[in-house]
């Protein structure tokens, strides 16, 4: 009597834990469904800034009020003077929104002054393999003219460093992160009161008569395997009711 109630009591217990790991597993499932159509809305939304007529650059007093959320990959338009300052190269092996950029190299991030206040430019692509400085200023020194330039792109903000990202060399003024508010504390862009953006842009247009550096059109490629992973958690609830339900049938045909 005593064997037959500890094997009862085991049953039940095995049936728990498969209970809540079926429950968990659909759970999962349910959440990346949930996560696919949050995302399917987030590639869209971005889909039609990015196809959007660009509005004119907010003015500095609603800086403030941008958010990644809202305004990420806006289109936008504005005048601006490349100041005479230090520009900042940072190191890519590629872009996941510029088809049209691959290898390695660097975006040239320059400060425009507009409306008294400093706007950081992504000025474009240098394909650079080597991280010749002197290839890179020559490509950045062509854009500082004195002369007010009418610029089109998008709205982008700042990028955390990772763990393992190697910090920025302020002597040959390369980055490894898109951090424009660390570059401008850096090298002294806001020297005089001026204001920095809160956002950098990510140039459109015009396009340099050498094609140095490149700027571009960006396109969205948002990974999307919620589909996938939503498959893989609900076989595995599956598997288990299944493999639960030969179990259990054997414990009911056993002595």
């Amino acid at each position: 009597m005593t064997g037959l109630v500890a094997r009862r009591r085991g049953s039940l217990g095995f049936a728990i834990v498969t209970l809540v790991m079926v429950v968990t597993c659909l759970g999962l499932g349910f959440w990346q469904l949930q996560r696919r159509v949050e995302k399917h809305a987030l590639i869209a939304a971005l889909d039609e800034r990015l196809m959007a007529v660009p509005v004119a650059l907010p003015p500095p007093a609603q800086w403030n009020a941008l958010t990644p959320a809202r305004d990420e990959f806006r289109r936008v338009v504005f005048t601006a003077t490349y100041a005479k300052a230090p520009d900042v190269m940072v190191y890519s092996s590629g872009s996941a929104v510029r088809d049209d950029v691959s290898g390695p190299g660097t975006w040239a991030f320059l400060p425009a002054q507009t409306d008294g206040a400093i706007v950081a430019v992504n000025t474009g692509f240098v394909q650079n393999t080597m991280q010749d400085r002197a290839q890179q200023d020559r490509a950045a020194g062509r854009l500082v003219t004195g002369e007010p330039v009418k610029l089109t792109g998008y709205l982008r903000f700042p990028e955390a460093a990772g763990t393992l990202t190697p910090a920025e060399n302020i002597a040959k003024r390369l980055w490894f992160t898109r951090d424009h508010l660390a570059m401008a504390r850096a090298l002294g862009w806001g020297e005089g009161g001026k204001t920095i953006a809160p956002f950098y842009v990510d140039l459109e247009s015009p396009v340099p008569e050498s094609g140095i550096p490149k700027p571009g059109a960006l396109k969205v490629r948002l990974k999307d395997d919620h589909m996938q992973y939503a498959i893989t958690w609900f076989g595995l609830a599956a598997v288990m009711v299944i493999a639960f339900g030969f179990w259990w049938r054997a414990q009911r045909q056993g002595p």
